[in-house]
């Protein structure tokens, strides 16, 4: 069985969700509905989460990771 993410418009949703009802459960399941939000908007809505960039942003490179130093 495969798992895919669509994002879909609002124009065609209903007839979107008309079409998959016309399956059975065995073929087809609906395991998540949500409304699209883009990842600025996701990271903005985490509160405390716009600061910690701003901050992160004013910090000295040298003070940086490198990919080798993280577990």
């Amino acid at each position: 069985m495969r798992t895919i993410t669509l994002q879909i418009d609002d124009s065609i949703n209903d007839k979107f969700l008309w079409l998959l009802e016309h399956f059975s459960s065995d073929e087809i399941k609906i395991i998540d509905q949500s409304e699209y939000i883009s990842d600025d908007e996701y990271l903005r809505s985490i509160p405390g989460m716009v600061e910690s960039i701003q901050a992160a942003r004013l910090e000295p490179i040298e003070r940086g990771k490198t990919l080798e130093e993280l577990e």
